[in-house]
């Protein structure tokens, strides 16, 4: 099992919450379209400490898969949405961490 987590920084701290609010949207019709499991997105828009315009996008998967993988269709409503986020954005990055279970579990 992995935990995958977006993060972008947004170009001006204020659009945070709006990239917070489109993300939710995309990764509800990921989720809806079976492509996704539950998920959480977070964001600071400046009135937390931390690093002000982050929004992160996290989810749990069983496999790292690509979406370019044969076979496999984004929905188009997502890639839509996309188009929305892109220009609000000056950088994102994925970060892929295995999940600890108790079947990964050393005698310790």
């Amino acid at each position: 099992m992995y935990v995958l987590r977006r993060i972008f920084k947004t170009k001006q701290p204020s659009d945070a919450r709006r990239v917070a609010s489109l993300l939710q949207k995309q990764a509800q019709i990921y989720h809806e379209a079976g492509q996704r499991s539950e998920f959480k997105v977070y964001f600071n828009g400046g009135t937390v400490p931390g690093e002000p315009g982050e929004v992160v996008l996290e989810w749990t998967d069983e496999a790292l898969m690509s979406p370019m993988r044969g076979g496999h269709q984004l929905p188009a409503a997502a890639l839509e949405i996309g188009g929305e986020i892109r220009p609000l954005v000056e950088s994102n990055r994925i970060e892929f961490m295995e999940l600890m279970t108790p079947d990964k579990m050393m005698d310790v």
